[in-house]
Formats: C-alpha cells, sequence, structure tokens
C-alpha cells in the first residue's frame, strides 16, 4: 500500500528585512570604528565582518508577483510570496519562481473528431502558478509538462464531440457552433491535468479549428450542397403558397374558368417561373388558352 502524502506549498511569513538593514549599516560603522581605534589587533574587525556577511546573506528581495521557495540543506521549509525587502535564515537556499498570469499558444495539430474527420486545431491558455511546491517539485519541468497535458486535453477534446451538425444531426453540441460549451470542456480538461503541477487555468479557448486540407475541399462542396437543397426547399415551399393563392383568386373573382387539365398546366408553367434559377423568356400567346 502506498502511504506516501503529496506535499503542498507553506507560506512563511519572514521578518522584515529593514530592521536586519539598519543592524547591518550599525555593523559597518562599528567595524570601521574598532578597525581605526586600534589598527595593530585586527581580531574585533575580523570577528565583526563575519558576522556582517552571514547576517547580509540573509537578505532577501522579491519582487512584485514573484515567490521565493526556501530550503534547509534540502528539506523545503516554505515559499515567501510577499514582496519586499525580508531577512530569513541565511542557510536556506533560495528558488525564485514567477506568479505572474503567462499565455501558452499551442501550435496546429491534425486530430480525428468523434466521427474520425481529420481537423486541424489550436488552442490558447492563459495561466498560472497556485502551488509553488506542486510547480517546482512535483514535475521536471512544468512548461514541458503544460505542453504536454494541452496537446493531450485537446485530442480528448476533440474526440469527444463532431465537427459540425452535417455529420451528426442529433449531436447537441459541435466545435464548430457551441464554443461556449466547447471552451468550458477544454479549460476543465486542462485544469484536471495541471493539478499535479499546481497550475491554475485562467482561461483556455479555441483559437483555430478547421477540417484538415486533404478533405476540406469535399467538406466546402458538401456544405454548398447542403445550402443550396435548403435553399431550394424554402423556395419551393414559397412558390406552391403563390400558386395555391392565384388559383384561388381567380376562382373567387370569376376571372377565367379553368378544368382540371388547364388547372395543372398552369400550376405547371408557374412552378417553373418561380422555382427557376433563370430568368423566364415570356411568350405572348395571341389565340387561345389551348394553344
Amino acid at each position: 500500500m502506498d502511504t506516501s502524502i503529496s506535499a503542498s506549498e507553506k507560506i512563511r511569513q519572514p521578518l522584515s528585512g529593514y530592521i536586519m538593514l539598519v543592524v547591518i549599516l550599525f555593523l559597518i560603522i562599528l567595524i570601521i570604528i574598532t578597525g581605526n581605534s586600534n589598527p595593530q589587533e585586527p581580531g574585533w574587525p575580523i570577528v565583526l565582518s563575519v558576522v556582517l556577511i552571514f547576517l547580509a546573506r540573509g537578505l532577501l528581495v522579491i519582487s512584485p508577483n514573484s515567490s521565493k521557495l526556501l530550503l534547509l540543506f534540502g528539506a523545503y521549509k516554505g515559499s515567501v510570496r510577499r514582496s519586499g525587502l525580508f531577512w530569513v535564515n541565511p542557510f536556506y537556499q533560495r528558488m525564485t519562481l514567477s506568479l505572474r498570469a503567462r499565455n501558452f499558444e499551442s501550435e496546429k495539430v491534425k486530430v480525428n473528431d468523434k466521427l474520425g474527420n481529420p481537423i486541424m486545431i489550436s488552442v490558447i491558455l492563459v495561466w498560472k502558478v497556485k502551488d509553488t511546491y506542486k510547480t517546482y517539485f512535483e514535475v521536471d519541468d512544468y512548461t514541458n509538462f503544460i505542453k504536454i497535458q494541452t496537446d493531450s486535453a485537446v485530442r480528448q477534446l476533440a474526440a469527444s464531440y463532431p465537427y459540425d451538425h452535417f455529420e451528426d444531426e442529433r449531436a447537441a453540441v459541435t466545435l464548430s457552433t457551441d464554443f461556449n460549451e466547447v471552451n468550458s470542456t477544454l479549460e476543465r480538461e486542462i485544469s484536471e491535468r495541471l493539478v499535479l503541477a499546481g497550475i491554475e487555468v485562467v482561461e483556455a479557448r479555441i483559437t483555430y479549428l478547421a477540417y484538415a486540407p486533404e478533405i476540406a475541399h469535399s467538406m466546402l462542396k458538401r456544405q454548398q450542397a447542403s445550402a443550396v437543397v435548403a435553399a431550394r426547399h424554402k423556395i419551393v415551399e414559397g412558390a406552391v403558397g403563390m400558386v395555391e393563392s392565384a388559383l384561388h383568386l381567380l376562382s373567387v373573382k370569376n376571372i377565367i374558368e379553368l378544368d382540371e387539365e388547364k388547372k395543372a398546366a398552369m400550376v405547371s408553367n408557374l412552378m417553373v417561373v418561380l422555382c427557376g434559377d433563370k430568368d423566364t423568356q415570356p411568350i405572348v400567346n395571341t389565340g387561345t388558352l389551348n394553344h
């Protein structure tokens, strides 16, 4: 049974460095005075200089949005997240880690969507360090870890949804239409993978999405054909309504008596005129309706 316990960050509140800075300045003055008063016996100035070096080594300067990890002979003693001048144990080893938010934009990678279609996709990730201990000690190279885990999450995301509704009309969510839902899923997938490294995901979103070049042209033709079919369907629906209205008005106003054969001919002509994709050429009939 594995009884190991994953450690986490410990926040330390070090002593103010300004107080120790005053002490160091006092030692410098004292070394100068003792050295000038008795230059033949340099014992005290040497001792005070050693103490001065020891105390000065404990000074710690931290800039905003940075942190220092403190180790004592290999043992983790805590992290300092506050900015300013501090004093810590001079024997502490210090490692600097930035707390700033950073961007990572992945390369365009070829993956398969839920239906197996090859697509090109890239994402942008905004992240920052949340747990300095895990970021520094739980993974070997946290920047490379973020890159690999983001790529894994993108592949998992693409395999979970179809590219669009053309391939799967019953799909509730697709990569190309439901951006909010897809980006939320992507952010959740990446966050779960980066917990081990103590990384907080601020934002994750898709920046590029398209079919792979080898099928892009075919998919474009399919979408265009689907759009044409949908447009034709609307045109036919409108034409049928207009023909029905025309026949009804002719009947109500008794403009002309049409038998079933003439109605069929009229409907055919009107449908050709209304549904045709080219301009019709009118023919003037100077005879009867039968010619």
